[in-house]
């Protein structure tokens, strides 16, 4: 197992824990919202810099 393999392991891990852990605090949209955000930022950003 690489050490890319893992981390993409533990982030893939993380993204799901933070998901449960909205869930039990009644957060979903605000994190969907916020997913969302980032992901269009970042796509954005992508572009730029190409």
């Amino acid at each position: 197992m690489s050490i890319n393999s893992t981390r993409g392991f533990l982030y893939f891990l993380a993204r799901i824990l933070g998901d449960v852990n909205a869930v039990k605090k009644g957060k979903v949209g605000k994190r969907i919202g916020r997913r969302a955000t980032g992901k269009v930022t970042g796509r954005a950003m992508g572009r730029i810099w190409r």
